[in-house]
């Protein structure tokens, strides 16, 4: 092998992680860019080659893809590197007609000038090596560890220190628990309005907002604990928030409170958000927070609607009037930033972004103060987002996926501006809670998103750089599990919580 390819194979095996399936195939192309024509390159390969693969990607027929460019200013054997990551042998060789059909019903090439595409080619760059590499397991995979089970459909988990943490569980309680003694203590003094344990009759209720073939069923659905945040001074103040589904009558809604503990016991109790109307119904409350950089509680609230036949004729989440299918910005005692984008005139103070379905996940990107959510869709249409204040983000009017109700036909609302998804999924993910890796263990994935999906069990890796999606990857696709969030240690150890009724706390690690 010349010495060039063995540079590409070193350089992909620290910046891509490896796959724990057997025999993933990476086709690495060296490129090198002519007469100086950068920016045409880059161009080319942007709105080509990644379009490409982005819709490989989203169609199943490769793993994850890589564009890594070297600096301008930097001699280098190549000035580009293209690495596509392929499940086996087969997928590969499959690979060119797939390629060649996504062409096809795409159209023409993208090109910065007038010239046929071969002679662009030639003119502005040139490949100078290309090499497949079979990769097999090896000592530094991820790998799973059980550190904790017998949880009630794990939701959310806050660290108070390295090794103890607040857990939030969906259809239990709220628990402090050490991870290296496994000792659980059960937090008392939880707000008895907590929804949980609901007995449906849906004939009681308009039709729609009810599944009939639920009639009978008892459980929690879409309600009980959800997010559990410590304050930015947790330090100094002990205080800490917990989002929850709240019940008056047979209505519901989304509470947040901030507290303290003491002798394992919630004291100095305050309700500091409700999203209200209280309605009935037990699905999509969001529930999801997160303190940012400015030092303001963002809370995702769900529309609360199981099906579109129930939308009023003004959509719930396009309606600046109500406070579901939104994102709020508030103060940590719940008053009000003055900063808070103006959209109209009775216009609910506390809304920072809307147009929102069942957005659960919150995440800040540490070097940037950027905020990431995801999105969960009806029929399809899950989303990794990319916050920004005042954003509308286009649900029930615009959306990837299909609608629960066939006939459903929402209003065009002509007057308004949407935000595209920065990412979305073919099939059904029902993305979750999300982070930012930042940890030491697995250099390759530093600073990458994490995202946990409910539908299917998987976790996805994502690489982005600023304010873009470049590639990503789906782990432990052999050991799939129902997940509900990824969390980050104190010291940079990765968590997964499963979303079973014998939850799980997992760690992963290096092998």
């Amino acid at each position: 092998m010349n010495r060039f390819l063995m540079k590409v194979l070193l350089l992909t095996l620290l910046l891509c992680a490896i796959s724990v399936k057997s025999q993933t195939i990476n086709l690495i192309e060296g490129i090198k860019i002519k007469n100086g024509n950068r920016a045409e390159a880059l161009f080319y390969y942007n709105n080509n080659w990644r379009a490409i693969r982005l819709t490989a990607l989203k169609l199943g027929y490769i793993d994850s893809f890589e564009l890594i460019e070297t600096s301008a200013d930097k001699a280098s054997e190549f000035d580009i590197l293209l690495i596509t990551k392929y499940s086996d042998l087969i997928d590969q060789n499959k690979a060119e007609g797939r390629f060649n059909k996504i062409v096809a019903n795409s159209g023409a090439l993208k090109l910065l000038n007038d010239i046929k595409p071969d002679e662009f080619r030639q003119s502005v760059f040139v490949k100078i090596g290309e090499g497949v590499q079979i990769q097999d397991p090896f000592s530094g995979k991820p790998i799973k560890d059980m550190v904790i089970q017998g949880l009630a459909h794990p939701w959310s988990m806050a660290f108070l220190s390295e090794n103890e943490v607040l857990i939030s569980e969906k259809d239990g309680d709220l628990l402090k628990v050490n991870l290296l003694t496994k000792q659980k203590t059960v937090i008392q003094n939880f707000p008895e309005d907590l929804a949980i344990n609901l007995t449906i009759d849906a004939s009681q209720y308009e039709p729609g907002i009810y599944p009939s073939s639920l009639t009978g069923r008892t459980g929690s659905f879409n309600m009980g604990i959800f997010d559990v945040v410590l304050d930015p001074n947790f330090t100094a103040n002990q205080l800490f928030y917990v989002a929850y589904a709240a019940q008056k009558d047979d209505t519901f809604t989304t509470k947040v409170i901030r507290a303290t503990l003491k002798n394992n016991a919630l004291t100095d109790i305050k309700t500091i958000f409700v999203a209200d109307p209280y309605t009935p119904g037990a699905w999509h409350f969001g529930g999801g927070m997160t303190f940012a950089s400015d030092g303001k509680l963002y809370i995702t609230i769900g529309e609360r609607l199981f099906n579109e036949m129930n939308q009023p004729s003004m959509p719930i989440a396009q309606d600046l009037q109500d406070k579901r299918g939104k994102i709020h910005r508030i103060n940590p005692d719940g008053s009000i930033p003055t900063d808070n984008p103006k959209f109209a005139d009775k216009t609910i103070d506390s809304i920072y972004a809307l147009g929102i379905r069942a957005a659960q996940g919150l995440t800040v990107e540490p070097h940037t103060g950027d905020i990431w959510f995801t999105e969960h869709g009806t029929n399809q249409g899950d989303e990794i987002n990319l916050l920004k204040a005042g954003a509308n983000y286009g649900w029930p009017i615009k959306t990837t996926g299909t609608y629960r109700y066939s006939e459903y036909k929402p209003p065009a609302l002509s007057d308004r501006t949407f935000s595209d998804p920065l990412w979305y999924w073919l099939q059904t993910v029902a993305p979750t809670g999300l982070t930012f890796y930042t940890g030491s263990e697995f250099p390759e994935w530093k600073n990458d998103l994490f995202v946990a999906g409910l539908s299917r069990g998987s976790l996805w890796r994502v690489r982005i750089e600023g304010e873009t999606i470049k590639a990503i990857e789906e782990l432990f696709v052999d050991d799939r599990v129902r997940s509900r969030k990824v969390v980050q240690s104190p010291a940079g150890k990765l968590y997964l919580l499963t979303d079973e009724d014998n939850g799980k706390i997992i760690r992963i690690r290096k092998k």
